[in-house]
């Protein structure tokens, strides 16, 4: 939606004015138009067709969001200002979201099909992804000085674009024929002082007879915000269930500080201790299955434990919430330069080209060292009172490293992108025909760096067996008469002693991590008139282009995974190296073809078909058609309704991607209480007598498991393949000029959908009988674990059933006559999601139809484990819109923006769709509560800005502040969401934020 004066916010419909008031737009092979009346305006291409035309009125819905309006936002990148779009829902990053996020990324996902169904476009150029968000496109990477305004279709367009088009295309466009210079300053702050952003463009530009060319530098940098500054996110406060009661009896939960059982003190499992004083003291109390170490205290005697709590006020799990962070840091320096050289009257050489430089950061809490992550504790360490080894497949122990401190992650990014080619124009007979012929070329290079890491060779080795020497008086490593020279001795009970820390110090290293990936794309395009009919011309446009992608990421040794035990040298965050590639070859065909014009109540009707052959090395062939009808009744009102088949093809990190650590999170386990009758595939190696309880959703730990790409895990995976509908009208009355309304009402339906699946997923579908996901899981088969979740548990890209949504979309937009205390004009766009279905197997008795609309899916449910680019959040309010009202006199402006999420619901009754927001607890009993709800009312935020021009000076000033209220997230809880209490994605976590503007034109 345009949100400052003069904006154009329609589903595709623009005014007479705008047409009048500027040059057209152009885009792709299209010739700049100088500015001229409505009726000589030259065509153009818009977003969504390859026909050239007159009309900004067409077929295709699309939003437009103007260069006024992207300067009033306040925002810095893109990315963030294009995730506002009511169209923008389900799960999406950006550099609020620290877990999951936190490499300056923003993703933007239509209609909530994820940013992989998304296709992002310059100037109708396919851009290159980034390997840091597997390969998704990175907006905010792209140089906003460059950019005039940005398209934004709402409807599949693979028969024009091809792959990833499904939700529909954002298609920013390129500023033209700029004369002169200007310099920029923005700066910005919350009120809570914190969260500083700074930015400085310079843009310049020359036009002439011969051509033009423009260019441009741009800095900006962001500050971090921690967690622990905000009241709603400094702690990690999880609900609880006391009992298994649903919400018709008295509510059975309590909220309670809390966070991950691998605290600061352990997490000690008791069970199997060979030491009789700790069977003693502890094992009359049934429900201590796990120890805590008391501060203070020593190792060596059971008065030095405590049992492990797991929730109340003195919870023994760690608020790792307090130094997570609300704000990633971001720094960022990019240029661009482009260009026309017209080299005859009818041949023009271009170049459009931009680099950028991101250095980002995010942090986590202290590592959490667990058996689980690799340590192995010897029973012979001295300080090990339990006569047992600690390890993977025996005794489980865990404990958070704070004495080491904080896990931060730092990436540098570096962008290229380059268009460049020869286009022109050709007579034939009549008629004009434009082509053009080029190469892009896309390049990104990332170094990630890992630090307060430890090394699990060196610290095994110092948790390995160790005595008291008595030549010397001091604990060593080894054994009598071979002590380990150079080994200091590790105390994993007590990680705050000076020796612990001296050795956690020696074991600690970086972990690095780099990725290159590369893309390619000849194409040739050529369209124009074929002859002409009673209602006008019929135009055809006919391409083809070869497109190669590469990707190639390399893992230092010590962040390499093993996939027989799911753990590396520094025990998390382990990954695996990834190298492949692909080409695609692809046609297309688009003839628009007006049928009647000028009759009694058909004052036009269009006819737009579109066809693209698409051949992927990877994945096989596909064809894909759209229909197209425009229907004019009278010159006010157009009547619009687009079919098409959409597609989009498994992508390289989907394909190719190697086994990477994964912390996925259980609401339930189908095996807890399991018998062996009846039998349950999806239960192998888990105890029959009842009694088996799964740790991971009893005390709320997320498990150990490893994510894959397809290919790794054996999985042939398929395209997807779907179709949109998209009918609509817009309005643009005579009797109210600066008017316009448009309604569209749109489904979308799509097969095969390619996800990573979710550990809840493949258990409870393995249980229900598809038996190919039980293949990927695996349960410890013996000892005092037996039956529980194994690292190496495979979670693969697989094809996973359908997703079918529809709805309204709604814009008016009013431009009103001017008045003697100045111009006003009103806006308002908004989103209905009337449905959002996801079906598991369908067409099978194992299938689960989730019904996501109005719900937000907490992190660990079987519905978040579907959700299309969920980073830990996945949220689809049945409402979303934006509104604006903006004013003008002489050299004063301003404008008030409103950013409207709509109220939604957490949890539901109906036992398929049931998602636990009241996590579990550890009674003695699983406890999972059932049916519970959660409503949440809807979050409005309001946005202002006041700009002056300083004409004497060439000067303009503006001031805003974002979110004028303060008004805070809606409260999520920890157990529901991964970062910050609530959802980053979708809701304001800065607060109140101020902002201003200084920009010079010479």
């Amino acid at each position: 939606m345009a949100l400052s004066l003069g904006a154009v916010v329609t589903a595709g419909a623009t005014s007479a004015a705008f047409a009048q008031n500027q040059p057209a737009p152009t885009q792709g092979n299209t010739t700049p138009a100088a500015p001229q009346k409505a009726s000589t305006l030259q065509t153009v291409v818009v977003t969504g067709s390859h026909i050239r035309r007159v009309d900004l009125e067409t077929a295709s819905p699309v939003v437009t969001i103007d260069r006024a309006a992207i300067q009033a936002s306040g925002k810095l990148t893109l990315g963030d200002l294009v995730q506002d779009l009511p169209a923008v829902t389900g799960g999406n990053v950006n550099p609020s979201v620290n877990n999951g996020g936190g490499t300056g990324a923003s993703t933007i996902g239509l209609r909530g099909l994820g940013p992989n169904r998304t296709l992002i476009l310059v100037d109708g150029h396919r851009i290159i992804g980034n390997p840091l968000i597997a390969g998704g496109v990175d907006p905010n990477s792209i140089p906003a000085s460059m950019i005039d305004h940005i398209d934004v279709l709402t409807t599949g367009a693979s028969s024009v674009y091809g792959s990833d088009a499904i939700g529909g295309v954002v298609n920013f466009i390129l500023r033209k024929n700029y004369q002169g210079a200007e310099f920029s300053a923005n700066f910005g702050q919350s009120d809570h002082n914190d969260g500083e952003q700074q930015g400085y463009s310079f843009t310049f530009g020359q036009t002439s007879d011969k051509g033009n060319i423009m260019g441009g530098v741009d800095y900006n940098k962001t500050d971090g915000i921690e967690a622990g500054s905000r009241k709603f996110s400094r702690n990690a406060v999880s609900l609880y269930g006391t009992n298994g009661r649903g919400p018709s009896a008295p509510q059975p939960v309590t909220g309670n500080i809390g966070g991950s059982s691998s605290g600061a003190n352990g997490h000690i499992q008791l069970t199997g201790t060979t030491n009789p004083a700790f069977q003693s003291a502890f094992g009359s109390i049934p429900t201590c299955g796990y120890l805590a170490h008391n501060p203070g205290a020593g190792t060596d005697a059971p008065a030095d434990y405590h049992c492990f709590q797991n929730n109340g006020p003195a919870s023994d799990k760690y608020n790792y919430a307090t130094v997570n962070l609300i704000l990633t840091p971001q720094e960022r320096t990019n240029a661009f330069i482009m260009g026309n050289y017209n080299l005859t009257d009818h041949v023009i050489a271009y170049l459009d080209a931009y680099v950028d430089k991101t250095a980002s950061n995010f942090a986590l809490a202290p590592d959490p060292l667990t058996t689980a992550g690799g340590l192995v504790i010897s029973p012979d360490n001295f300080f090990n009172p339990f006569g047992v080894q600690y390890a993977n497949g025996a005794s489980d122990f865990g404990v958070r490293l704070t004495s080491l401190g904080l896990r931060e992650t730092f990436a540098g990014i570096t962008t290229g992108e380059v268009h460049t080619g020869l286009k022109g124009d050709f007579p034939i007979g009549s008629q004009t025909w434009q082509w053009d012929a080029g190469l892009d070329y896309g390049h990104v290079s990332s170094t990630t760096t890992v630090t307060k890491l430890v090394n699990l060779n060196i610290l095994n080795q110092e948790a390995g067996p160790s005595f008291l020497d008595p030549a010397s008086g001091a604990v060593v490593c080894g054994t009598p008469g071979n002590i380990i020279v150079g080994c200091i001795p590790f105390n994993p009970f007590d990680t705050n002693t000076r020796q612990s820390l001296a050795a956690l110090q020696a074991a600690s290293s970086p972990g690095l991590a780099t990725a290159t990936q590369i893309e390619k794309i000849w194409h040739v395009d050529l369209n124009g008139g074929l002859f002409d009919l009673p209602a006008g011309t019929v135009n055809l446009a006919v391409g083809g282009d070869y497109r190669k992608e590469y990707v190639d990421a390399k893992v230092d040794g010590l962040l390499t995974i093993d996939p027989a035990t799911g753990t590396c040298t520094l025990g998390s965050q382990c990954a695996s190296g990834l190298q492949g590639g692909y080409n695609v070859k692809e046609a297309y065909a688009e003839l628009f073809i007006p049928i009647l014009n000028d009759l009694p109540f058909i004052k036009s009707l269009n006819v737009d078909i579109g066809d693209r052959f698409s051949s992927y090395s990877m994945s096989g062939t596909t064809n894909n058609v759209k229909v197209a009808i425009e229907y004019k009744p009278i010159d006010d009102l157009l009547l619009r309704g687009t079919v098409a088949e959409v597609f989009r093809a498994p992508n390289l990190f989907e394909v190719f991607g190697s086994p990477a650590s994964s912390a996925p999170r259980l609401s339930t386990d189908p095996c807890t209480g399991y018998t062996g009758t009846p039998v349950d595939p999806a239960c192998v190696n888990v105890p029959t007598d009842g009694s088996f309880k799964n740790t991971n959703v009893v005390t709320g730990v997320q498990a150990a498991t490893l994510a894959t790409g397809a290919q790794y895990a054996g999985v042939a995976l398929k395209p997807e393949q779907g179709k949109t509908f998209d009918f609509g009208a817009v309005y643009s009355p005579a009797w109210a000029p600066g008017l316009s309304a448009t309604v569209d009402f749109w489904h979308l339906y799509l097969n095969d959908v390619i996800t990573p699946i979710a550990l809840q997923s493949e258990l409870d579908l393995c249980s229900a009988g598809q038996l190919f996901y039980c293949q990927f899981i695996h349960r410890v088969d013996s000892g005092v674990n037996q039956g529980q979740i194994a690292p190496n548990t495979l979670q693969p890209t697989v094809n996973l059933g359908t997703a079918s949504t529809g709805g309204v979309d709604f814009s008016l937009n009013y431009k009103l006559p001017e008045f003697s205390f100045g111009q006003f004009s009103v806006g308002l766009n908004t989103t209905y999601m009337k449905y959002y279905n996801e079906q598991t197997a369908p067409g099978t008795p194992a299938n689960v139809t989730y019904n996501d609309a109005g719900h937000y899916m907490p992190f660990g449910s079987a519905q978040a484990a579907a959700c299309p680019g969920a980073a830990g959040n996945c949220l689809f309010p049945r409402w979303k819109g934006q509104g604006y009202v903006n004013w003008r006199l002489g050299n004063w402006d301003a404008s008030w923006r409103l950013r409207y999420i709509g109220r939604f619901q957490m949890g539901s009754q109906s036992p398929s769709q049931d998602v636990h927001p009241d996590g579990s607890c550890y009674f003695g009993s699983y406890c999972t509560i059932q049916g519970a709800v959660y409503k949440f009312g809807a979050t409005t935020y309001n946005d202002v800005t006041l700009g002056y021009n300083i004409e004497p000076l060439n000067t303009r000033v503006e001031f805003g502040v974002n979110n004028v209220f303060d008004k805070q997230p809606p409260f999520l809880f920890a157990n529901n969401t991964l970062n910050a209490n609530t959802d980053p994605s979708d809701f304001d976590t800065i607060g109140r934020f101020f902002f201003g503007r200084v920009t010079v034109k010479f």
